[in-house]
């Protein structure tokens, strides 16, 4: 069943990815995606969401990376954890329940507008379980050779529909539907 089905906006994947298949270089490396992408790159896709959720260490990366331009502003920020700080974080909302309990929380929260889902762990993890209805990925030109894969091993495939195709400048941005009935495995 698809992550929208309890109404609202969609739930969806967002990720910048080099050309060979990395989100983040060796060493959760994410510089380089700011030397192509920025928040007026696509702004629709901005305008068009309400929250995010976000695993935990890519919510580390992203704190590593605060000094960095990164005035991307996606609503509300949930961390599904199961370690959450001891302190709480400015603008983070920490959630350690299950995934589509993490899901349907952070949607509410989107206000009716999209639910992006940021983690190769997290990500993998909600394809799995049939909670994402679309998956956005920003083609940088670049070659790391190295580093975090799109998934994590063991999503198996996942069949999915061509939506559309965007260039801005260098970057293209490749939209796709995820079957609300798909096959496991």
């Amino acid at each position: 069943m698809s992550g929208s089905s309890a109404g609202g906006g969609q739930v969806v994947v967002n990720r910048s990815m080099s050309l060979d298949g990395f989100i983040a270089g060796p060493g959760d490396t994410m510089g380089w995606v700011h030397d192509y992408l920025t928040a007026d790159t696509f702004p629709e896709v901005m305008a068009a969401t309400g929250a995010m959720l976000v695993g935990r260490r890519t919510h580390e990366v992203a704190r590593q990376m605060a000094a960095e331009d990164t005035d991307y502003d996606g609503g509300p920020v949930f961390v599904l954890t199961h370690r959450p700080p001891d302190e709480p974080v400015a603008g983070v909302t920490f959630l350690s329940c299950d995934l589509a309990e993490a899901v349907a929380t952070a949607r509410a929260a989107a206000g009716g507008k999209n639910l992006e889902v940021l983690g190769a762990d997290l990500a993998s993890q909600c394809l799995r379980q049939g909670l994402v209805d679309e998956v956005l990925v920003y083609v940088l030109p670049v070659l790391l050779g190295d580093g975090v894969r799109f998934s994590t091993p063991g999503l198996g495939r996942i069949e999915l529909e061509p939506v559309s195709r965007q260039q801005s400048g260098a970057v293209t941005l490749l939209r796709f539907r995820v079957p609300a009935a798909r096959p496991a495995g």
